[in-house]
């Protein structure tokens, strides 16, 4: 059956956080364990009161839950510390397959100096984390799977499935690469017929290594994508996404070996940072 975590702070982001939670819960027969964070550097009498009024909230979230989905098993649970830390700690306690969040606050300075909520999320708990963007009513019906064809991308693919959060035939397997086209004409003067065909020859060997990756997958067989970009990485993801119109954007995190694959990687981390959709961030490691 397996468990999904989602944290809530009982606003509207996280109600369309919960409810995600539920449909993945439903599709997956899996449980569903809501968590609220309550700080507990204040007065006792003050963590005491609000202990109890978040009880009695996610009690309430809980039965509204179970009215809408007959099959769901829902449980709640109220943490002390930080959010990202209270959200761990249940991660520790009941080794969830997932981690659902709501959109983060976007309050810049605060998100340069200690990360959002949902990327120390990810450093902390190193398993699958899902950032809900958007107000839910449906299943994933076109997800989006980025790859840079390491080992990491390869593990991230096969959690997806594992997942289970879309059918097969909605996932697009992306790969973007660079063209560096404005340069190379301008530094080795090519004319446009010669740019023209240079670009078909990148094009070409990106699809070969794309299917080459993709055949490595089996039997996993997600649609294939290649696009080029000339800016970032993380740009062409974003733009590819809506232009294709993913409800899901999937992202492996970068790991650095001497601090224990805890890092996100900065293409993951500006995804996560600007997107207008979900996102589902996967460490190098996941435990199932």
């Amino acid at each position: 059956m397996g468990t999904i975590v989602v944290a809530t702070d009982f606003s509207d982001r996280s109600d369309q956080a919960v409810e995600r939670a539920a449909l993945i819960a439903v599709r997956r027969d899996a449980r569903l364990h809501i968590v609220h964070a309550v700080d507990d550097d204040q007065k006792q009498r003050l963590i005491d009161s609000e202990i109890a009024a978040s009880q009695e909230l996610l009690q309430e979230d809980a039965q509204r839950l179970r009215a809408a989905h007959a099959r769901l098993t829902c449980t709640t649970d109220v943490v002390l510390g930080d959010p990202f830390e209270g959200i761990g700690k249940a991660a520790d306690s009941v080794a969830p397959a997932l981690v659902v969040l709501g959109a983060h606050r976007r309050r810049l300075l605060r998100d340069v100096f200690v990360g959002t909520t949902a990327q120390r999320t990810i450093r902390r708990t190193r398993r699958p984390v899902l950032m809900v963007n958007a107000a839910p009513t449906r299943d994933y019906g076109n997800v989006m799977l980025s790859t840079d064809f390491s080992d990491a991308s390869r593990a991230a693919a096969q959690t997806l499935a594992k997942l289970n959060l879309a059918d097969p035939h909605d996932v697009t397997l992306l790969h973007v690469y660079e063209t560096l086209a404005e340069q190379m004409l301008f530094r080795s003067a090519l004319t446009t017929q010669q740019m023209a065909r240079h670009q078909f020859e990148l094009k070409r060997e990106a699809d070969r290594a794309l299917a080459t990756f993709l055949a490595s997958l089996a039997p996993m067989s997600p649609k294939m994508m290649a696009s080029p970009y000339e800016s970032s990485v993380s740009d062409s993801i974003l733009q590819v996404a809506r232009e294709q119109g993913a409800d899901l954007i999937v992202a492996v995190s970068q790991g650095r070996n001497d601090l224990r694959k805890t890092l996100l990687g900065s293409v993951a981390e500006e995804v996560l940072r600007r997107a207008d959709r979900d996102v589902l961030i996967i460490p190098p490691e996941t435990e199932e």
